[in-house]
């Protein structure tokens, strides 16, 4: 059924219309996101999400070693991860990028040894390199390709975030990474067959002053076998635990934990002074204090109250006589 319109929606119609300022309500656009029956996705919704649990681990520690070399906060998020035609990414990359080869190689002998692409913007290499140098960190891009000592500082970058790559993958399932390549134009890759399906994990770099994107690229052969790998083995860990494993694991930590050096002190007041009498303090002086000699002092651990406790003595030493815990 239309709807009514009521008379101040009529005259203010009429008004625009002598206006000439009439406009026709936008239509408002659903997303439709295209599926290419042709060549149908291979990996699924929880396959990918342990991918992603993997690669934020990696985030993790690779965000802590940009900081270091940036001397500046660097936060590094995982964006989004999807599979796509290696045609597709490679059209996407511009003709001066900064690209990592990299050797990905399994331990267990039933899987093929293959290319891993880690892809950062130019920019980004430029200020990896000023900082390095002692530079102020401003963000450039000059139209031009890295000299050889530039490079050199890169690849040592790149090793440097590989390990850490390394690292995060073999918390998962056992593999070699190593940089083989630096490659700087986009468009002379061929690491991949255009029609291969790889997958492409998209990582925020962001800081104070800069902000961007890097990728990396995986080859999806192989790949999909791999994450079944380690997610059948994790979910079966899961519901493995052995109750008795368990605490004989934390109580080996609590062993550990009970060797550790703590400071421990017996405070008996604490009062405040002008700077003056404390300036004029000699040997001999006495400070009177706000507590009776009678009263429970405070013992701190490691600066945290922890006791009450009760000044004495034991043969001719003080001490003090824990009286109550202070910890709820």
């Amino acid at each position: 059924m239309p709807e009514t319109l009521s008379q101040s929606q009529i005259d203010e119609l009429l008004n625009r219309m002598r206006s000439g300022n009439v406009t026709e309500p936008e239509e408002e656009k659903t997303k439709v996101k295209e599926y290419d029956f042709t060549s149908p996705k291979k990996f699924t919704k929880d396959q990918l999400k342990s991918l992603n649990n993997l690669y934020e681990n990696f985030c993790r520690v690779a965000s802590s070693y940009l900081t270091s070399i940036l001397h500046n906060v660097c936060e590094i998020n995982v964006v989004d991860i999807e599979e796509q035609r290696y045609y597709e990414f490679n059209n996407a990359l511009p003709d001066n990028t900064l690209v990592g080869m990299v050797s990905f190689k399994p331990t267990q002998p039933q899987y093929e040894e293959t290319t891993l692409m880690l892809e950062l913007s130019t920019s980004f290499g430029f200020l990896a390199v000023d900082r390095l140098m002692g530079g102020s960190g401003s963000l450039y891009a000059p139209n031009r390709d890295y000299t050889e000592i530039e490079l050199a500082l890169l690849e040592l970058v790149l090793k440097n975030i590989i390990k850490y790559l390394n690292d995060a993958w073999n918390n998962y399932f056992g593999v070699t990474t190593d940089l083989q390549s630096i490659e700087t134009n986009g468009r002379l890759l061929q690491a991949f067959s255009p029609q291969d399906v790889v997958v492409i994990v998209t990582l925020e770099l962001k800081g104070e002053g800069f902000s961007g994107n890097a990728n990396i690229c995986m080859a999806a052969e192989n790949l999909e076998a791999i994450i079944n790998s380690f997610s059948m083995k994790y979910a079966h860990s899961m519901r493995q635990q052995d109750p008795d494993r368990e605490k004989a694991k934390r109580e080996l930590i609590f062993d550990y934990l009970k060797q550790s050096d703590l400071e421990i002190a017996a405070v008996l007041d604490q009062c405040e002074m002008d700077l003056g009498d404390i300036l004029r303090l000699q040997v001999n002086d006495v400070v009177a204090l706000n507590r009776k000699i009678s009263d429970d002092i405070s013992v701190t651990v490691e600066g945290a109250p922890w006791y009450t406790a009760r000044i004495g003595q034991t043969d001719t030493k003080k001490a003090v006589k824990l009286v109550d815990s202070l910890l709820q």
